[in-house]
């Protein structure tokens, strides 16, 4: 059965933070939709890419979907426009449904409270304590970090998110797991063969 992946879309977006996710996720079975601000309103990335949004902000319910990503953008930091996407993790979550951020979302969740309690990581921790969070001692020096139904990851590593969304959703599991990341982020190409075996 397909099951939906939700993509928050939004101006100022990260272009490079989703593409293996999203890629890896489609070739899986899943199917990637769009949320925008507003339905039928283009949004434009960091590198000038317009995306007209499969459905609004407001359509978005957590039992029509099985995950929630929401990428970095510029306005995560510059504005609160982008609070309602944080507040709708915070209902992806309550409902078990897993939510994974990377870059500047990382701090809508923290300013949303949703760092307070548990283990995760973004670009560096005085990036986060800059939010006025409370979960500074819950910070943790790694990758991407997967704590339950929650998922972050820093600006500088869309491949390690993207492993930890994978192996969330059962794209990959154990050695081909290992294998894809050994070859997106090693170049190794001995694990070419491992994935595809």
């Amino acid at each position: 059965m397909t099951r939906t992946v939700h993509l928050a879309v939004y101006d100022t977006l990260a272009d490079w933070e989703t593409g293996h996710a999203t890629a890896w996720l489609a070739r899986a079975g899943h199917e990637i939709r769009t949320v925008g601000p507003v339905a039928d309103k283009a949004v434009t990335t960091i590198g000038g890419t317009r995306i007209l949004p499969d459905l609004g902000l407001d359509e978005l319910e957590p039992d029509d979907s099985a995950l929630l990503i929401l990428p970095g953008a510029d306005l995560w930091d510059t504005t609160d426009d982008l609070a309602p996407f944080a507040a709708a993790a915070r209902r992806f979550l309550d409902a078990g449904v897993p939510v994974a951020a990377i870059c500047g979302a990382t701090a809508g969740l923290a300013r949303e409270g949703l760092l307070d309690d548990r283990p995760h990581t973004s670009a560096v921790s005085f990036y986060l304590a800059a939010t006025g969070y409370k979960g500074g001692d819950h910070y943790v020096d790694a990758d991407a970090v997967t704590d339950g139904d929650l998922i972050t990851a820093g600006p500088t590593e869309p491949v390690a998110f993207a492993r930890e969304v994978l192996g969330k959703m059962g794209a990959f599991e154990g050695a081909k797991l290992d294998a894809w990341y050994r070859l997106f982020h090693d170049s190794d190409p001995t694990a070419y063969e491992e994935l595809n075996s």
